[in-house]
């Protein structure tokens, strides 16, 4: 019972910073608009400085760029997981930390690494315990697309596989707002082909939003709507994704994807001009999860 309370704040845990319960009025469209957001680490010169998006509802949004640039903590911060600047992130017109959502979902890499889930507990009670039996279809639908078997043992399957409970269990419930953080880097081939194709399925069929965080550009021509280029906690360009692809004629054939070839291009751009990381005070990845500062996440102020 305490493992599953346990893995049940692990996914439900979004709250209003008041002690408020989430909303549970009907949503605005789900569009996400962030203005002018700064937000820096204690003793690193990077977080995140004066970033402004628009991304519509119903759109699939990939946010690209190299280690460090920002993905991560621009996800967490849109998912009201930490405190933001006031008025700077809006999500169907709320702020996401102060008033809470019901809808927002945020999947991202520190799940597989909790040692709960490493434990002897079996994959359908995982599924029952974040309301999968309310759900059975979507539930079944689930099961088969990332080709789970219910009788599995989470301390006796694979990074890969648990990965996939992950994946259930986070997306069971309908969401509106869907966050991704590197989420499918232990998927083979096949299961994140067919992930990923659900997910353009969901976005056609309902009115949802999808921002994605990934290095992995296998299978992804045609499924993103738009992009996000990030450099070291800026955002350097971003629009639909056939006006970067449209204006890259000149892209070399590899035998890559337009798409890889273009973000290619943008991360040697990039390289080219931030020189070296050890003449910078740079923070590193990890910073994004780190647990000082107030609420856990760095210098956090109402401002």
């Amino acid at each position: 019972l305490i493992y599953l309370s346990s893995l049940h704040l692990i996914f439900f845990s979004f709250r209003s910073s008041k002690g408020g319960d989430f909303k549970s009025s009907a949503m605005a469209p789900p569009e996400i608009k962030v203005k002018n957001l700064t937000y820096t680490f204690p003793q690193y010169d990077t977080g995140l400085t004066n970033v402004s998006l628009d991304v519509p509802a119903g759109s699939r949004t990939l946010l690209i760029g190299a280690n460090g640039a920002g993905k991560t903590t621009l996800l967490r911060l849109l998912a009201g997981k930490r405190l933001a600047p006031s008025d700077s992130i809006s999500i169907s017109g709320v702020d996401p930390f102060k008033e809470g959502l019901e809808g927002v979902t945020y999947l991202g890499l520190e799940w597989v690494l909790n040692p709960i889930v490493r434990t002897d507990i079996g994959v359908a009670e995982l599924l029952r315990s974040v309301g999968g039996d309310a759900y059975p279809a979507r539930r079944d639908e689930l099961i088969g697309v990332l080709d789970i078997d219910v009788k599995w043992r989470m301390s006796a399957v694979s990074d890969g596989e648990r990965r996939r409970v992950q994946l259930a269990m986070g997306l069971v419930r309908p969401w509106t707002v869907l966050l991704l953080d590197e989420i499918t880097v232990d998927l083979d081939v096949l299961s994140r082909a067919e992930f990923l194709g659900w997910l353009k399925r969901e976005t056609e069929a309902r009115e949802c939003t999808i921002v994605y965080a990934t290095h992995i550009l296998d299978n992804l021509a045609g499924w993103p709507t738009h992009l996000v280029h990030m450099h070291l906690g800026t955002v350097r360009e971003w629009g639909p994704a056939d006006q970067f692809l449209g204006e890259s004629a000149n892209l070399r054939s590899t035998g890559n994807s337009r798409l890889g070839e273009l973000v290619l291009g943008w991360l040697r751009t990039d390289l080219k001009d931030r020189g070296p990381r050890n003449v910078k005070t740079m923070g590193t990845e990890g910073a994004a999860y780190s647990t000082g500062g107030i609420g856990g996440y760095g210098l956090e102020h109402k401002d």
